[in-house]
Formats: structure tokens, sequence, C-alpha cells
């Protein structure tokens, strides 16, 4: 029910208008402004609707064009000059801006930052595409901030995130700076996990008359009282700031009661999203019949069941997760008149049953997404139920159902509009009654693009193998992490049959080898590779066209060993963004350097992977330009030189784990210090060549960033982050 957020953060620019990183999300950006430049300072964050990150842009000085601005592999920077510099910023002058935006929207959104910066028509031109999406800017409860948030109200900035929210007189600055200069056009406001007090809330919302999204999730200051918009005066005029609301994020709220929980809902007429997520909820009935209507020491169900008959019309998405919601009050929620709901997410409420979920699904038959994670006492019935019951469903999340078994898929073909299907960690299900369901004639659902199976450890090759063949080219993110029985074949079968992957997780699955991902049958799987290559054969598959730039370093390997066939190698997987390959043991630099050659790859995971080297460290580094995201730990083959080689092509990092790499030193930190300017968060833990005091000095280089080093002391792990 909310949106995911990714950060940006700021500090000083030089001359050069650099861009430089540092926050504490796993998708930061970070952002340098010039002084004088109209710049934002501070820490910044951006949600976004696409799987990207945003950085952004400001326009350049009072000059037109920036003399010194080239391209690179990596996107547009300004490093070097010349005539080419010079014929792109004249061509850009020349072109309408609508032109403009229009092609910088094909760009990745960190890339149409770093365009921003050539002149100012591509600043603009980037502004336009860049409104396209939410942008959420997390800043700082700092004294720091104050400048940046006049300076954003010109932006009419409409998504804000504020951090470390006390009672300090610096925090109540910001809140009035915010008030008066982003208030009127804000539409999201993120107030989690903050300790303001009742006063400076209320002040703050009734500045907000557009509001449509509020999160208050562990703020238990607000509501440790029970006072909050006790004053009748006071709910009139937040009433009039929350009249347009839609999405109430209230989850982990301790002291949240009948009477508060009350009086805040009551100002928000038109509300349609609602979390009470791990709120200490009762649902006794003796004892929320002992307590007075409107109690102001515990939220009780019979409340909350009364605001959902009230509000039936209107509400569409109820998160209840971590709390103990029993059949009884689950077969009472799917009851209400006139309640439709589209979203219910129930994570972690272990004691309904499946009698209750029969129930819910008779009930509510417009769900389009439910999640029934870690509710352990639900069996093969319940998905049963769901499969008949809930034919409009799109997302279903089914997470460490312990007592689920392939049995319950028998009718899992009912759900023709499934888009995203999560079965991790449900340790009894092979996957052979699912490959079944999704079989000819009945088909696979068509827009099936999510599939999580990571930690069923009974699934094998055969499953597997009916799987891909049946999804197709649908499939866009599979996880089969600690799936430690498959094999090549698996692996096989997904490189010929899922060529739209863009997320593919292998973590843990240790039979995995070169051959594999060369796309080279082993002889010893002579008669299983048989099999495999008929079938390949006859759906177009067989020995495939790889692209040109790999199709050499292939020939190679099969000229080499006439009794190995090719089959189709992980080449074929064009699109892929994510890969996870964490603890497959037996791959080596042989595969991995000929093979690793996705220009759009974004995350990798090689950690634990004994035999990898420089020399496949830097064919990485060369296939795979893009890369934001890169674990190498327990790699003790990488050296200072291979890193002094690959790091050049990196430019784009931001999250590194280097831990347990013993042979590199300080070195390594120098040449990643000037080649990732990017980077935000760095680990060196257990990294016996590198020192402490190197790790301080990195990071007196490059603040931005977050180190971590640790080592064990007398026996005992200590971490530290700097």
């Amino acid at each position: 029910m909310v949106s995911p957020s990714r950060q940006l953060r700021g500090g000083e620019e030089d001359e050069r208008r650099r861009w430089a990183p540092g926050s504490t999300n796993s998708a930061e950006k970070a952002l340098r402004v010039g002084k004088g430049g109209g710049g934002v300072k501070g820490r910044v964050s951006v949600t976004s609707r696409r799987a990207t990150e945003v950085r952004v842009a400001l326009p350049p000085n009072d000059s037109a064009r920036s003399p010194h601005w080239t391209t690179t592999s990596s996107g547009p920077c300004a490093a070097g000059g010349g005539r080419a510099g010079g014929r792109l910023a004249a061509m850009a002058e020349s072109l309408p801006p609508e032109m403009l935006s229009y092609i910088l929207s094909f760009l990745p959104l960190s890339d149409q930052k770093e365009a921003s910066l050539v002149n100012r028509a591509w600043y603009y031109a980037a502004q336009i595409a860049l409104r396209e999406i939410d942008v959420r800017y997390n800043i700082p409860v700092t004294a720091a901030s104050l400048s940046s948030i006049k300076r954003l109200s010109r932006r009419h900035v409409s998504c804000v995130s504020l951090i470390n929210v006390d009672g300090s007189s610096d925090a109540n600055s910001v809140l009035q700076s915010i008030s008066y200069y982003l208030g009127p056009h804000l539409q999201s406001l993120s107030l989690g996990g903050g300790s303001l007090t009742e006063a400076s809330f209320v002040r703050l919302i009734i500045s907000c008359p557009g509001l449509q999204v509020l999160d208050l999730s562990g703020c238990n200051s607000l509501f440790m009282s029970g006072k909050l918009l006790d004053q009748p005066e006071t709910v009139q005029q937040v009433q009039k700031a929350l009249a347009n609301l839609r999405d109430l994020n209230l989850s982990g709220l301790r002291h949240l009661a009948d009477s508060s929980f009350n009086r805040l809902s009551s100002c928000t007429p038109k509300l349609e999203r609602l979390s009470l997520a791990r709120c200490h909820i009762t649902f006794d009935p003796h004892r929320s019949r002992s307590a007075q209507p409107g109690s102001s020491a515990i939220l009780s169900f019979p409340n909350i069941l009364h605001f959902l008959k009230e509000r039936a019309s209107h509400l569409v998405a109820l998160d209840l997760s971590g709390t103990n919601l029993t059949p009884t009050a689950l077969h009472a929620l799917g009851q209400v008149v006139g309640l439709h709901l589209r979203e219910l997410v129930l994570r972690g409420c272990r004691d309904i049953s499946t009698e209750a979920v029969a129930v819910l699904c008779r009930q509510q038959r417009d769900l389009t997404s439910l999640d029934l994670s870690g509710c352990s006492e639900l069996a093969d019935g319940a998905l049963l139920v769901v499969s008949r019951g809930l034919q409009s469903l799109q997302h279903l999340r089914l997470e460490k159902l312990q007592q689920l078994t392939d049995s319950g898929f028998s009718s899992l073909h009912w759900l023709r509009e499934l888009r995203s299907l999560d079965l991790a960690e449900c340790c009894r299900v092979s996957g052979r009654e699912l490959a079944k369901a999704l079989e000819f004639p009945r088909g696979p659902p068509p827009r099936l693009a999510s599939l999580r199976l990571a930690y069923c450890s009974l699934l094998k090759d055969a499953s597997v193998i009916s799987l891909a063949q049946g999804l197709g080219s649908s499939l866009k993110v599979l996880d089969l992490s600690s799936c430690m029985s498959l094999t090549n074949s698996s692996l096989l079968a997904i490189s010929a049959n899922l060529p739209q992957l863009t997320v593919l997780r292998l973590a843990w699955c240790k039979e995995i080898t070169d051959s594999g991902l060369l796309g080279l049958a082993d002889p010893g799987e002579e008669d299983r590779g048989k099999k495999l290559n008929k079938n390949f054969g006859d759906m177009g598959f067989f020995l495939p066209q790889l692209p040109p730039e790999p199709l050499a370093p292939l020939e190679s390997p099969s000229q080499e060993t006439p009794n190995k066939q090719l089959t189709p190698s992980l080449l074929l997987l064009r699109a892929l963004q994510e890969l996870d390959l964490t603890a497959c043991s037996k791959l080596t630099d042989n595969s991995l350097a000929k093979v690793l050659k996705f220009p759009r790859l974004r995350q990798l995971s090689l950690s634990l992977i004994l035999e990898f080297s420089d020399v496949g460290l830097v064919a990485v580094a060369q296939g795979c330009p893009s890369l934001e995201h890169l674990a190498l730990s327990h790699c003790g083959r990488l050296s200072d030189g291979g890193w002094a080689r690959a790091a050049s092509f990196w430019r784009r990092l931001q999250h590194l784990n280097l831990s347990n790499c013993n042979q590199l030193t300080e070195q390594t930190l120098a040449t990643i210090r000037q080649a990732c300017q990017q980077l935000k968060v760095l680990d060196v833990s257990m990294s016996q060549g590198i020192s402490m005091a190197a790790v301080e000095h990195f990071q007196a280089q490059l603040p931005q960033v977050t180190c971590v080093q640790s080592r064990f002391v007398g026996g005992a792990d200590l971490a530290m982050t700097l």
C-alpha cells in the first residue's frame, strides 16, 4: 500500500557541477548542487512507478551551453569537450522542447538526469519527462534544509517525506517552512517514525489542503496521550484539509485507540486505502464489550468493523498484517454489506483458518491482490477456495505456508488474470502440480509476469522445465534461490523459453556449472540432453542465433570439446537487469567471462564463487557497464590489479560488497574512489588487507559513502559503520 522509495542525497558542488552519491537506501542517488545555481541542498528521495532511479537535475548557470560536455557509454557527463560536444549542444537547441522531452523519455531515469546537464534546453526537456512520475523528496529535519525547502517550492513539489522529526527548534522551523512553501502543493506526506508534537502535526496538516496520501506509521508520540484532535474547532480545520485524503497508513502504532482512530478517520470522508498493520488490535469479544464505546485505552475490532460498515462504499484496500486476526473476525469482515475490497493484506495473521478464507472469497469476489503469507494454519484447501472464488485475482502471495502441498494447485488454472505468484519457503511444494495446472489446453495465465519459488527445496528440474515451456514470453521475474536440487537442465530450459526475463535469481543452486551457462550439454547427461534438445528444436530454439559479440567466445569451447553439443545459453536473456548467482560454487571464469555480457544489467551477485578471479572481473566489467549493485563477497582470488583494470567501466556503481576479499588492499580503495564517484555503500568487512585507517581515509575523500568494516575481536564479530 506504500509506494517504493528511491533515495537521493545532496551536498556541495564543485565548479563542474559534478553529481556525487550518498544516502541510505539501496536505490539512492546523490546530487551536488553549486552555489548560486538555484540548487537543492539536503537529502531527497524519489518514488517512481518505474524500477529505476531518479536524480533531479538543476539548470546550468547563466551560460546557455556547457562547453566541455560530451557523452560516454554510461551517459552524458561533463568530461572532455571538443567538436562532438558542440555539435550535440547545437542540435539540442534546434529541436522543439516537446521532441527533446519525448526522446529523453526513452532513457533510464538516471540518464535523464545526466542529460539535463547538457544545456538549458535539455534541462527543461528532462524536467518535463521527470514530471510524468511521482518524485518524493526525502528531507532531513535540520537547519540545513531550510534553504532547500524554499527552492523546492519553485518546482511545485507534491511528495515529501520528513526524516527524524522531533520536538526540537530545528524541527519546528523545518515544519513551518514546509507548511509555508510546500504545503499548498503537497499531495503525499510521510512522517513515518517521527516524534512530532500534536500541535505541530495539526499546524502542518492544516497547511496541506490537497493531501491524498498520509503516512503516520510508527508516530507513537502523536497518539500516546489519546487527545489528538479532541478539540472540535481543530477537527473542523483538519477535516477540511483531509477532505480528499485517499490513503492513510497507521501501521505500527502501539498507542492507537478507538477514540483517536475515530476522530482521525472522521476527517477523511473519501478514504480508500487503510493500513493498520502491526497495530495492537483487541479481537477478544469479552474485553471489547467491557470497554466503553470510543475507548481511549484500546483499539478494538468491533470499532474497526463499525468503521468498515460506514465506509464500505469507498474502501478498496485494507492491511491487517501482523495482528491477531481471528477466524471469527475475518468471517465478520468478509460479510460487511457493500464492502468490495480489491486489495487485502493479512501477512502473518497466524490464527485465520481455511473456512474463514472460504467465506472471505465468497463475499469479496472483486479482490485483485491477496497476501496470506505466514498464515501458518492455512493448507491446500485455502488455495483451492482462492483459485475458484477469486477469478479476478492478479497478485497472490503465499509465502511460508508450511502445510501447503502440490495438491492445492489443481484449480490454479482458474486464475486467468494472475500476474504474480509468490510461493517462497513453501517447503512441501515440488512444483509438479503447479506445472500441470499451467499446461495445455488450460495453459498458464497469459499475463503471469512474476513467479517466486525460492527455498522450495523439493523443486526438481522436471518441474522447472515444464514451467519454463508453459510460461513462455510472459514471465519477467523468476526466483529459484536455494532450490539446491536444480541442475544445468533447468538453466537451459530457462534460457530457451523465457526471453523476456528481467530478474533471475539462482542463488545457492550449487549444481549449476559452466556448461549450463555456456549452453554446452555434458556428455554424462546425454539422454536428458537429447530430450531437452528435441523440445528446444521444436520450439525454434535449437542452435540459437546468438548476438554477434558473444558468439565468438562460445565457438571456441565447442570446438575444443567436440563431445559437447550447443544448446541455448544464458546469453539469450538479453533483457536481464538483475542476476543472482550467489554460491553457485561450480562456476568459474570460463563461463562467467564469456556469458556475462548484459548491457542492461543493474544488479549482479557473484558472492561465494571461489574460482572467480581478475580475468572474470575485467570481462564482467566490460560486458556489464551499467551495474549499480555488485556483490563479490568471499571472492578471495580478486586482487588490486584486477580492480585497477575493471573499476573504470563501473561509473554507475552505487552499492559494492567486497567483504572477505583478503587479497585486496588500500590500493583498491584508491582505485574505487577515483572511478566510482556515484558509490554510496561500500562493504569491506573481514577483508584482512584493508585496514580501518584506509577505510577512514576513503570516507574522508568521499564522505557521502557509507563504509562497513568489521574485525574479529576476542572471538566476536565487531562491525562498525562509518
